[in-house]
């Protein structure tokens, strides 16, 4: 019998409605004669309030302490999925991820998965039961509750449907799939039916919000087929799978965009060997994330290096390289929060000329000016103005033409 693994988001599961919802789906899967195993995440918003009430009650937060506060919100909507299930005529068994056998590391709130030994997992399936998993907690060596952090459930599914064999993971969120641009900015963006693994690594690396990226590239290692699409409409969403070789590629397949992203730039610093390596070595010793970096060209033996951070990590960079500032023979410190990034993303690019020139050219035509640009084979980012992104996007989407449905 075939294994299917659901796992349905916070807004799927946002209140009693929700959770009886997504319960008449698993059951009806189910009653088509699937084994069906559910991974949910936290209710709602219920990740988000238990972190306000943790920061409203201690300044420290200790990290094991969270990893116990947070995973709370899943072991809550796997009880009450399970409860709903019952009521259908289904058994369920609630899950926590230790009991789902999911092994992490001890880095807390973003622990890294080791190993799955789905073995209860497999057990409930052989008593004809649904398993219900909490999603984005594991257990570490110490036997100590672990939270795999942001889009851990998706991570947790694909996993699980990795270790199991399934057939397919189905990624339910409140969006229908995975689309040509987002479409609160181009209402015309067309859903994508089918969507490489390289190619959305790229989206989602560059903007694209779900699924979270850590889940897809354990998809791709682990050759999981995953189906992303809505719990609220229930149609067929995008599905996302190895490319095909022996078919053409679209040029360009998707526009995103990023606006979480900030820019430091360190002016006149000597251009000579070890510079950039000490900057970007007092970045890593604090912990700094680092993007785009771009280097001007050296004039009267100076230049000046830029590079995006997340937004939250701006003034603690900002700090860092005033610190280091005379140690380096910089002789300035800039901090710029108001930038995106722009992507247009397509496996097709590597075998097109001119896809770069394009971009450059629309752009112009509307005078949006590229601060900073970084490429890969499939990809190009540029860096715009905030208040130009929204432009940026619907004239690039618009321009190649990512409305018409594929032929």
């Amino acid at each position: 019998m075939s294994v299917v693994v659901q796992k349905f988001g916070g807004s799927s599961v946002a209140d009693p409605d929700r959770v009886r919802a997504v319960a008449d789906h698993v059951a009806r899967t189910w009653r088509r004669g699937t084994q069906v195993v559910v991974v949910v995440s936290a209710m709602g918003h219920e990740t988000d309030d238990l972190l306000h009430l943790a920061a409203q009650v201690s300044r420290s937060r200790p990290g094991r302490e969270m990893d116990m506060l947070i995973t709370a919100g899943e072991r809550k909507a796997c009880a009450l999925m399970c409860m709903a299930l019952h009521d259908l005529g289904v058994e369920a068994d609630s899950l926590t991820g230790s009991q789902a056998g999911f092994h992490t590391n001890a880095t807390h709130t973003n622990a890294k998965i080791l190993e799955v030994r789905p073995n209860r997992v497999r057990a409930v399936l052989g008593e004809g039961r649904v398993p219900v998993v909490g999603g984005a907690q594991g257990v570490s060596p110490a036997r100590d509750v672990t939270f795999l952090g942001r889009g851990g459930s998706d991570t947790t599914a694909v996993a699980l449907a990795a270790a199991l064999g399934a057939t397919a993971c189905e990624l339910y969120t409140d969006v229908s799939g995975v689309f040509t641009a987002d479409p609160r900015i181009v209402p015309g963006a067309r859903r994508m039916a089918v969507v490489g693994f390289e190619e959305l690594l790229e989206m989602t690396a560059s903007g694209c919000p779900k699924p979270a990226m850590r889940s897809v590239e354990f998809a791709r290692r682990q050759g999981v087929t995953l189906h992303i699409r809505s719990s609220f409409t229930w149609e067929p969403g995008t599905w996302v799978r190895e490319e095909d070789p022996s078919m053409e590629s679209a040029v360009i397949s998707a526009v995103t965009h990023d606006t979480s992203e900030a820019k430091v730039t360190v002016q006149g610093v000597p251009d000579r060997p070890g510079i950039a390596a000490a900057l970007f070595r007092s970045l890593a010793d604090h912990d700094v994330m680092v993007d785009m970096i771009v280097q001007n060209t050296s004039e009267e033996g100076r230049t000046d290096i830029s590079f995006t951070v997340p937004g939250e990590h701006l003034e603690l960079a900002r700090r860092t390289c005033e610190a280091h500032a005379d140690e380096l023979g910089a002789s300035r410190v800039l901090a710029d929060a108001a930038i995106a990034k722009v992507s247009l993303v397509g496996a097709g690019m590597k075998a097109h000329p001119g896809v770069s020139a394009t971009v450059f050219e629309v752009l112009a035509e509307r005078g949006i000016n590229i601060e900073m640009i970084s490429t890969s084979s499939i990809r190009i980012t540029c860096v715009v103005r905030t208040e130009r992104m929204e432009e940026a996007v619907a004239a690039l989407h618009d321009a190649f033409e990512l409305e018409r449905p594929l032929v």
